[in-house]
């Protein structure tokens, strides 16, 4: 089947077999390496990418799903300006850790403060909650989410200031 999926605010367009799954259309169709693979369950959630805005497993849905659709992964992340804050925040509080599940939290957590700009610390953890990591214990990702939260915020409030005067 022939699908056409934007993917980070490029249009590919390829011919797959029907029951190729995401994960391994971004991987070995468009060399996407930094959604990574794990247990095609949909348990360990380290293949977790967006689909619309939305965080998916990526492992759970065929490419022909994603058609028309807007995919963002880790590699789409980073702005003009240098790196996201999500991701300066992962590497300020020690998030990364291995690493394995760092792609999958950083876009949930981007999604996270998208819709909700100073989550609090249940909320993050909640958010997060579908992804395992097991070298962190959590806690440098949560407070790498935070400071996510609190630098974008006051990069805003600065932005509205120069803006004012």
């Amino acid at each position: 089947m022939q699908i056409t999926v934007t993917v980070n605010g490029e249009s590919h367009t390829r011919d797959v077999e029907p029951r190729l799954l995401l994960v391994h259309f971004l991987r070995n169709e468009l060399g996407l390496t930094g959604t990574h693979w794990g247990c095609d369950t949909s348990n360990c959630g380290v293949c977790t990418v967006t689909l619309d805005g939305v965080p998916v497993k990526s492992c759970t849905v065929l490419a022909v799903m994603a058609d028309g659709k807007q995919v963002g992964t880790v590699e789409g992340l980073e702005r003009a300006d240098g790196l996201d804050p999500v991701q300066q925040g992962f590497v300020q509080c020690h998030g990364l850790q291995c690493g394995f599940c760092t792609p999958g939290m950083m876009l949930t957590a981007r999604c996270l403060l998208d819709k909700n700009p100073d989550p609090s610390e249940q909320e993050i953890r909640e958010a997060i909650s579908g992804q395992l990591c097991r070298c962190t214990g959590y806690e440098n990702i949560v407070r790498s989410v935070r400071w996510a939260a609190e630098h974008e915020a006051a990069a805003k409030a600065s932005e509205k200031a120069e803006a004012a005067s």
